[in-house]
């Protein structure tokens, strides 16, 4: 059987990179998509997910031709119809962590692939995450820990947030980055094969 073409990751998450190499795919590149990411006027955040995921795969699919593989993803928190930022300062995750402690939250990743030939697909998965109420010690132990930095929401769950976490609905690694049962759905309904 011949292998695939390559795959590139419209990306520049160390997280999503590591979920891929977790289930055998190695993409042949990672590439930053340039494209502005702030949520158009009322955009919910089901909706702000899949658009952004469009974007950097379309962004970085039409630089580099059409004989690859290309997985773009975007991953948003959201409270309610609120988009939570990706936090880059101290200030934003602490408002973050203190709107989500106690409470439920839906993590929302946009997949969006293309094929060598121009077929593409997209989809949005949702999580739903409930923290339990956080202790102000814990809470600014986590603040200096900076795992927060340029997280969505201003936690990883991969990290010291999975101790606030009491129940997750769906898919683990959707809250890490990228949903890995949708993203293998689409890429193998556009042809990507697992080689043995």
């Amino acid at each position: 059987m011949p292998g695939n073409p390559s795959l590139i990751l419209a990306s520049s998450s160390p997280r999503r990179l590591a979920l891929l190499r977790q289930i055998g795919i190695e993409p042949s590149a990672t590439v930053t998509p340039e494209i502005d990411e702030a949520p158009l006027p009322r955009e919910l955040p089901r909706v702000h997910a899949g658009r952004l995921a469009v974007a950097k795969r379309d962004a970085v699919a039409g630089r580099l031709g059409a004989e690859s593989f290309v997985v773009g993803a975007d991953t948003v928190v959201a409270c309610g119809r609120r988009i939570l930022p990706k936090t880059d300062d101290v200030e934003a995750a602490r408002r973050c962590l203190q709107l989500l402690s106690g409470r439920r939250h839906r993590v929302y990743t946009g997949v969006a692939v293309r094929a060598p030939g121009g077929r593409s697909a997209e989809r949005v998965a949702m999580t739903m995450v409930r923290f339990r109420r956080l202790a102000e010690d814990e809470l600014l132990a986590y603040l200096a820990s900076e795992e927060w930095r340029g997280k969505a929401g201003g936690y990883a769950i991969q990290g010291r947030a999975e101790g606030f976490t009491l129940a997750i609905n769906g898919s683990y690694s959707n809250v890490v980055g990228l949903p890995l049962a949708v993203t293998v759905d689409l890429l193998r309904g556009l042809g990507w094969r697992f080689a043995p």
